[in-house]
């Protein structure tokens, strides 16, 4: 009998045999997905790109929502009814041809038994010709348009689901949602029955098993809610546990005295006052360095808020304290440009600044650190090396902190006992910050400085680039500088830095030739990195051409336009950082979204560029992220990718987060399934770092 509770109600038990072959549940994490029925090499690396290494990624990967029963008709009738339906037929024909930009359409004649027919449209599936032949069988469901019938889903041979009520998953054009509800179909008939329930039984929950039924293959929304909502609060239970013990500390930091005569002279070398909004984050850390608890402090704001002159007083209050401060960035590009802000207000105050990445490794410099000639080290995750020793670290700031995880970014203090402050321009909704980030007090800056202008973004396509480049030479002849974003490539930063030089030396040739056009990639050294930067900087160059490397810490006020190609294929959170990279000065500046033809484009790529043309409040838009790509990797270092929170919805379901809290609280002190339901979810954050 299914176990009910207040909460919860109307799930439909499922009858589950056991089937052959079939896995054992503490098994499954490390089953890869290869073990299915049907999924050979090409499919399981496609899917392991996609975030489903195992059998269990598969169960755990949540549909974004859920389509309507479509009504079923002839091909005939097909003029005489408006919005998507269903049609059924024979495949007569079908070919492939290429599109601009390495896409490519599928046009397949169908004709159905009331002798009608059409032409079904299929977009960047050139594989499916060979499963097309005359004769196949086929089911579709989509809308007429003036070309043919766009195909939103189909099924080859046996009809299955395709017009009925049914999950619609995250997927991408290799890996389409029909395919996925098939794997997800095979893989509970293989082993969700025996999936084990972590929670206790006294709460009278319906059955693990059965909830991951209902979510997958629900009779209808209420039925895929009541299911969702019981997955949602297994792993908010799970995850609450976590951050109780990244919470659990022992440690002492040091109690530093009040602000005095070094943060005075910061004050007063700035060339501005502090907004309201950066005093209250002042005070507010002013308070936890006080204390001998370590600060644990999320500095969050928008892009061109004013975070980093906040963390430079943090580090400066160790310093004036005959203590070391030290800042952590996760890439070498942003610890220079860090660096490089940072060690002009440094040298004025006659603070020692030293950077150390990677590359920039020097003896001297780990030397000045351990014995304290260094005041402030700037770097990457090097600062965390075993090799490097502070003298006396009391303030730590980890810049863009979620690309370090939280396992990671508490590195930095482990064993020291110092104040921490982790700070993020990719702005957290509140409700997130509050629930994920429990080990941590947040402080936002909510507003950027009164004299910066909203940047205006619009979409462009791909057919009109030439117009986007004749307004961008309007910029460069006012005497203004601009950014062009190559598209993203994989997951190859070689091959992303290819396509980058070829990308800048086709420009130089055609729509950039006569201006002055460098190059900024990630495999350039840091030399060669620095000497950029500083020929932008000085406006020795007129347009950096550049990969998202740029995406946080370049500060070039006179920089006014950017265009973003191939914008769809990029994140919204990464979209937005992007863009903050121009209207940093007192001047209008813009952001053009070069992307493929509307009617090309996902459903979720499209909401994406909206959301960015609409506005450009990063809450806002954190917002909207949420509701795009779900909550973001959590314990891990990927910024977006896949969640480590599968099912729950932030938004939706706070009073589950003040359950999830109280039974982590009631259960935190007991050994059981559920600790086991934690280990594995800090384990999947860990892997991922």
């Amino acid at each position: 009998m299914t176990r009910m509770h207040p909460g919860f109600t109307g799930v439909v038990q499922h009858e589950w045999p056991r089937p052959r072959g079939w896995t054992p549940p503490q098994l499954l994490d490390a089953r890869d997905v290869s073990s299915l029925a049907g999924v050979g090499p090409t499919l399981a690396k496609r899917l392991r790109a996609f975030g489903i290494s195992t059998v269990r990624d598969l169960l755990d990967h949540a549909p974004r929502r859920y389509e309507s029963a479509a009504e079923q008709v002839s091909i005939a009738k097909l003029g005489l009814i408006e919005g998507e339906v269903a049609i059924e037929g024979r495949i007569v024909s079908a070919r492939a041809r290429p599109l601009r930009g390495r896409r490519t359409l599928v046009n397949a004649t169908v004709r159905d038994s009331s002798g009608g027919q059409i032409t079904a449209q299929f977009f960047n599936q050139p594989w499916l010709v060979e499963k097309l032949t005359p004769g196949t069988q086929i089911r579709l469901r989509g809308k007429l348009s003036r070309y043919g019938f766009e195909v939103k889903s189909y099924d080859v041979g046996e009809a299955k689901r395709t017009a009925d009520f049914a999950p619609v998953y995250p997927a991408s054009e290799q890996i389409p949602s029909a395919r996925l509800r098939e794997l997800v179909r095979r893989a509970l008939s293989d082993s969700g029955r025996f999936l084990p329930d972590s929670l206790p039984a006294e709460l009278e929950l319906p059955l693990y098993a059965d909830a991951l039924a209902a979510l997958h293959f629900p009779s209808g929304e209420a039925e895929a809610e009541v299911g969702r909502r019981r997955l949602a609060l297994d792993e908010l239970v799970a995850l609450q546990l976590v951050v109780a013990r990244l919470r659990t500390t022992h440690a002492v930091a040091p109690s530093l005295a009040q602000p005095g005569e070094l943060i005075e002279r910061y004050r007063g070398v700035l060339p501005f006052a502090f907004t309201e909004h950066q005093e209250r984050a002042i005070t507010e850390i002013d308070l936890d360095l006080a204390q001998t608890t370590p600060m644990q402090r999320l500095l969050q704001g928008d892009v061109g808020s004013g975070k980093t002159v906040v963390a430079l007083y943090a580090l400066l209050r160790a310093v004036e304290n005959q203590r070391q401060g030290a800042l952590m960035a996760p890439t070498e590009t942003l610890a220079e440009q860090h660096f490089l802000t940072l060690e002009p207000f440094c040298a004025q105050l006659g603070v020692r600044c030293v950077l150390l990445t990677g590359s920039v490794g020097a003896k001297k410099i780990r030397e000045e650190i351990a014995n304290g000639v260094a005041q402030i080290a700037v770097g990457t995750h090097a600062l965390i090396q075993r090799d490097v020793e502070f003298a006396d670290l009391a303030v730590a700031v980890v810049d863009e902190q979620h690309r370090f995880g939280v396992e990671q970014r508490t590195a930095l203090a482990e064993n020291r006992e110092a104040h921490v402050l982790h700070m993020t321009a990719t702005p957290i909704p509140r409700t997130l910050a509050l629930t994920i980030y429990g080990d941590l007090a947040v402080s936002e800056i909510a507003k950027p400085p009164a004299n910066r202008k909203p940047v205006v973004t619009a979409r462009v396509g791909a057919e009109r680039s030439s117009e986007a480049y004749k307004r961008l030479r309007v910029h460069l002849d006012a005497g203004r500088q601009a950014y062009v974003v190559c598209p993203l490539i994989e997951q190859s930063e070689r091959r992303l830095a290819r396509a980058a030089e070829a990308e800048a030396e086709r420009l130089r040739r055609a729509e950039l030739q006569g201006y002055r056009v460098g190059l900024l990639h990630g495999k350039l050294k840091t030399a060669e990195r620095r000497e950029v930067m500083r020929q932008f900087k000085e406006h020795e160059l007129d347009v950096l051409v550049a990969t998202t490397v740029i995406e946080v810490g370049v500060d070039v006020p006179n920089a006014t336009i950017m265009i973003v190609q191939e914008a769809d294929r990029f994140g919204l959170a990464q979209l937005h950082q992007l863009r903050g990279r121009v209207g940093r000065g007192g001047e209008q500046s813009y952001c053009l979204l070069i992307s493929r033809a509307v009617e090309e484009l996902t459903e979720t790529a499209g909401a994406r560029l909206d959301a960015l043309v609409r506005t450009t409040d990063g809450f806002e838009l954190a917002e909207a992220d949420l509701e795009l790509r779900r909550e973001g990797q959590l314990l891990g270092t990927r910024q977006s990718g896949w969640s480590d929170l599968r099912f729950t919805k932030l938004r939706r379901d706070r009073d589950l987060i003040e359950q999830a809290r109280a039974l982590a609280v009631e259960l935190g002190d007991e050994d059981g399934p559920w600790q086991d339901a934690a280990d594995r979810l800090a384990a999947h954050g860990d892997a991922a770092a």
